[in-house]
């Protein structure tokens, strides 16, 4: 795990064991150990985010989140659900290798997120490298930026 790179996340402490040659991380969400990739750096830095600063209670997170668009089946990194059981939050998490100084980079993850909650109907909508944040909220009018993570709880 030495390997990966520093997040602009607060440090986590992960459960970690060791499958041949592949590190696996426990995933505190779905209960289980999952292949510890580039990506699920981030999605693991941005679940304990979550919880830990935005309220939002553990058992409402939901990871690879099933969306169907245009009759495939696609998937959500991470939705929150608000206390009724309805999407609040979606997420997409991308590794640290996907350059978000890029403008066209940050348009592409975007549109694909906002793809995904034209589907799902979260208030929220969040992209991430791990590195840079991206907050919006769904408005009439389209997507508003914003300054700051919600508050989910």
């Amino acid at each position: 795990m030495n390997s990966l790179p520093k997040l602009n996340f607060p440090a986590i402490n992960l459960r970690a064991s060791e499958d041949g040659s592949r590190t696996l991380v426990f995933d505190r969400v779905r209960g289980i150990y999952v292949v510890l990739t580039p990506e699920e750096w981030v999605r693991r830095h941005l679940v304990e985010y979550l919880v830990g600063h935005c309220s939002a209670p553990l058992h409402s997170i939901v990871e690879e989140y099933p969306v169907e668009i245009n009759s495939m089946p696609q998937r959500a990194d991470v939705v929150v659900l608000n206390a009724e059981a309805r999407p609040l939050l979606l997420a997409e998490c991308k590794s640290t290798e996907v350059n978000f100084e890029r403008r066209e980079v940050i348009s592409e993850v975007f549109q694909q997120a906002s793809r995904y909650n034209a589907v799902v109907k979260a208030r929220y909508l969040l992209i991430t490298n791990g590195l840079k944040h991206f907050c919006y909220e769904a408005t009439d009018e389209g997507y508003r930026a914003l300054t700051a993570f919600p508050r989910l709880g």
